[in-house]
């Protein structure tokens, strides 16, 4: 059993890593608090001061997926000439990434839908991760993000989110491939960013 020595940071790291690993072993329903605290090496009674639900755990282990994109992204950043260019890889890779593992995705996008008002925050933060990555390709800096970000650019990012979030909702239905959903973001970035340039003064 872990000890009183372990940290915070390295029981959540742990807990996360066996979330994963169970979801793609065998999905959202192999994700048990009681099987997590086991393999992970904490206490029953610790597992639930930090998480409340499989939905809790599967927005930790989605949003940790994230920043591992993110990190990914800043050393070899989404390549093109153009905005559009750009976006279009920028979700080609965050597309592959997440659905790499199928059923590991498949359980985060379900828990991603709980109507668990306060998992909110999480599942912010996993959004959060998401609209810098797509800032920075938009305007090609990798420095820049949601704070530093025009207004435009936001509405453009915010758009492409919410088309990419509900393509793979789709994918996870069996509705369309990975392809479809990289196809359908950058339909949605050819006439929002065409839109865009028309409000330019």
């Amino acid at each position: 059993m872990a000890t009183e020595s372990d940290s915070n940071a390295e029981r959540e790291s742990r807990i996360v890593a066996t979330v994963i690993e169970l979801a793609e072993s065998g999905g959202f329903e192999a994700v048990r608090l009681r099987d997590v605290a086991s393999q992970a090496d904490v206490a029953l009674g610790t597992l639930y001061k930090h998480f409340r639900s499989k939905e809790d755990l599967l927005v930790a282990a989605l949003t940790q997926e994230a920043r591992d994109l993110e990190d990914r992204l800043q050393r070899r950043p989404a390549e093109g000439e153009t905005p559009l260019d750009r976006v279009t890889s920028h979700f080609a890779i965050s597309t592959r990434a997440l659905c790499r593992r199928p059923k590991l995705a498949r359980a985060v996008l379900h828990a991603v839908g709980s109507e668990d008002p306060e998992l909110s925050v999480k599942i912010g933060a996993f959004h959060q991760v998401v609209s810098d990555t797509v800032i920075r390709a938009l305007r090609g800096d990798p420095e820049v993000s949601w704070e530093t970000a025009t207004d435009m650019e936001r509405e453009v990012c915010s758009v492409l989110h919410a088309v990419w979030y509900s393509a793979l909702i789709g994918w996870r239905s069996g509705q369309h491939s990975q392809q479809q959903v990289v196809e359908r973001v950058r339909s949605a970035a050819v006439l929002v960013l065409r839109g865009a340039e028309l409000q330019t003064p």
